[in-house]
C-alpha cells in the first residue's frame, strides 16, 4: 500500500502542475513558475509562525499571496526597464532568501527544514493521515493535492477559451474584452497554489521540474492545447510511476528519480518526435538539399 500512496502523491503534483505548466510553457513564462516555486517560502514560513500549524489555510492564502506579490515585483521591474531574466532572478532569490532567513531564525516555532522545503518527504506521506471520525481515510497529502487538482481542473473547465486565446494572442484577447491581467493573475494564484500543496511532498525544487518538464514534452508532441494537456498529466503520471520504482531499485531519492524520468521522457520526444524532433528537422532539412540541389 506503500508505493500506491507515493505513486499516487507524485501523480496528484505531476497532474496539478502539468496542467498549469502548459500555459506557462505556452506563455513563454517557464522561469516564471521557478520564480513562484521559491519566493513563496516567506508566505509559508509566515503563515506557520501565526497558526503554529502545517494543516492552516493560512499556509495556502500566504503562499498565494506571496506569489501573486512575485508576479507583480517582476512586471514592475521589467516596467522600469530591466530586462524579463534579471527581474525574475532578482525577486525569487531575495523573496527565497527572506524566506531561508525566516526558517531558520525561527527554527523552533517553525515545525519545517530546509531540506523538506528544497527536497520533500513524498517517502513519507502515507504515515501522516487524515482521521476523521475514527476513520482512517488516507495521507493527508493526497487528499491536499486530489483537492488542488480539481480546483485547477474546475477553474481551466471554467474559463478555457479565455485561458487559451490569453496563452496564444493576449493582443486579440484584450481586444475582445477579455480581461487578460485577470486571467494572467488567476493563472499565476493557481500556480502559487500548486506549489504550496506539493512542498512536502516534492519540494521547491523539484516542483519546477513537474511544472515544466511534462508539459515541455507535451508541447512537442502535439498542436492542440487540449491534447497538450492530456498529455502533460499522462507523462506526468509515468514520470511518477516509473521514477518510483527507479528510485526503489537504485535506492535513490524519490522526487530526484521522478523527475529524473520525466527529462528522459523529454530527450526521447525531443529526439523522435513525429512533430518537433529533432530527427523529424533533421530529415526535412536533408529533402529540401536535395530538391534544391536537383
Amino acid at each position: 500500500m506503500t508505493d500506491f500512496w507515493i505513486i499516487l502523491t507524485g501523480t496528484l503534483v505531476a497532474a496539478s502542475c502539468g496542467v498549469l505548466g502548459c500555459f506557462l510553457v505556452l506563455r513563454k513564462m517557464a522561469m516564471v513558475g521557478d520564480a513562484i516555486s521559491h519566493s513563496v517560502l516567506p508566505g509559508i514560513a509566515i503563515a506557520f509562525l501565526i497558526s503554529s500549524s502545517r494543516d492552516s489555510l493560512l499556509m495556502l492564502i500566504g503562499a498565494a499571496v506571496f506569489g501573486l506579490i512575485t508576479v507583480f515585483l517582476i512586471q514592475a521591474l521589467q516596467q522600469g526597464g530591466l530586462q524579463s531574466d534579471a527581474s525574475i532572478g532578482i525577486v525569487f532569490t531575495a523573496l527565497f532568501a527572506i524566506g531561508v532567513i525566516l526558517i531558520s531564525r525561527n527554527a523552533a516555532n517553525i515545525d519545517l527544514d530546509l531540506d523538506c522545503v528544497l527536497f520533500g518527504e513524498i517517502a513519507y506521506v502515507q504515515w501522516d493521515t487524515l482521521i476523521w471520525n475514527g476513520y482512517d481515510l488516507g495521507p493527508i497529502a493526497v487528499w491536499m493535492l486530489g483537492g488542488t487538482f480539481l480546483i485547477i481542473l474546475a477553474a481551466i473547465g471554467l474559463f478555457y477559451k479565455q485561458f487559451k486565446l490569453c496563452a496564444f494572442d493576449p493582443a486579440l484577447a484584450a481586444a475582445l474584452g477579455i480581461p487578460v491581467a485577470l486571467f494572467h493573475y488567476l493563472l499565476m494564484g493557481l500556480v502559487s497554489l500548486s506549489t504550496v500543496a506539493s512542498f512536502e511532498s516534492v519540494g521547491a525544487i523539484l516542483v519546477v521540474g513537474m511544472l515544466i518538464v511534462p508539459a515541455s514534452t507535451a508541447y512537442l508532441l502535439t498542436d492542440r492545447l487540449s491534447v497538450m494537456l492530456l498529455y502533460s498529466i499522462l507523462i506526468g503520471a509515468i514520470s511518477s510511476a516509473a521514477g518510483y520504482y527507479v528510485a526503489k531499485w537504485l535506492d535513490a531519492s524519490i522526487a530526484g528519480s521522478m523527475i529524473s524520468v520525466a527529462g528522459l521522457l523529454f530527450l526521447l520526444a525531443f529526439l523522435f518526435s513525429p512533430l518537433h524532433g529533432l530527427i523529424v528537422r533533421m530529415r526535412k532539412r536533408g529533402r529540401l538539399k536535395t530538391v534544391e540541389a536537383s
